[in-house]
């Protein structure tokens, strides 16, 4: 039996992640969580095979969690769950310690799947997602520009390409508007662009937003 825990800040679609398991003899939902936070305090008192993790949760992100988790409970199984298409962040989840990474427009069956394959000790990521993970190959001048930003920084990168001003990001991230605004510095600095305009039109050239976001 797998022992499942859930972290998504809706509930509605924990509910909904709940009643499709209901029906999968070997996978039981032992617990969940709507934050980070909420998730390592839960980790640390209990024991769980598997982590199903959304990336977008507010206060401390998905990737922020994953990191601290691993350092927690280095053997704990982390399949990421994300409305994110998989080379926006599938990349940075793995090297953060995921063990796979999956969308929330997969079927129900290829997210069994997913979860059996990693309680079972295996990996779940595409070939894309393995042929990315050989930049880490690949001397840092020949990488893309976006690859040289911290986790925190691709993810107001985005934010920012999706159109959120610094206040939505700062409320969007628990974050001040100041920290949010040092980060924007920071990321065009490394980019070498000067303005949000550059940083959507780079962000949609690369593939890490689309015109639907």
């Amino acid at each position: 039996m797998i022992s499942l825990f859930i972290a998504d800040d809706h509930a509605i679609f924990r509910e909904g992640l709940r009643q499709i398991f209901e029906d999968v003899p070997d996978i039981v939902v032992a617990d969940e969580a709507s934050t980070g936070q909420e998730v390592l305090e839960k980790v640390a008192k209990n024991e769980y095979d598997l982590l199903l993790l959304d990336i977008a949760m507010p206060g401390l992100s998905g990737l922020d969690t994953l990191k601290l988790l691993k350092s927690q409970k280095p053997k704990l199984r982390v399949l990421v769950l994300s409305m994110y298409p998989e080379e926006q962040y599938a990349v940075r989840a793995i090297k953060a310690g995921a063990s796979g990474y999956i969308t929330k427009a997969s079927a129900s069956e290829e997210l069994i799947g997913a979860i059996r394959k990693i309680s079972g000790g295996g990996r779940y990521i595409s070939a894309s997602i393995a042929e990315k993970l050989l930049f880490d190959l690949v001397p840092e001048t020949d990488r893309p520009l976006h690859a040289r930003l911290s986790d925190r920084e691709y993810q107001i990168l985005c934010l920012i390409a999706r159109g959120r001003t610094v206040s939505d990001i700062a409320d969007e991230l628990y974050l001040s508007v100041k920290t949010v605004s040092t980060h924007r510095t920071h990321i065009l600095e490394k980019m070498r662009l000067k303005t949000n305009a550059e940083l959507t039109n780079y962000a949609l050239k690369y593939g890490l937003v689309c015109l639907t976001d």
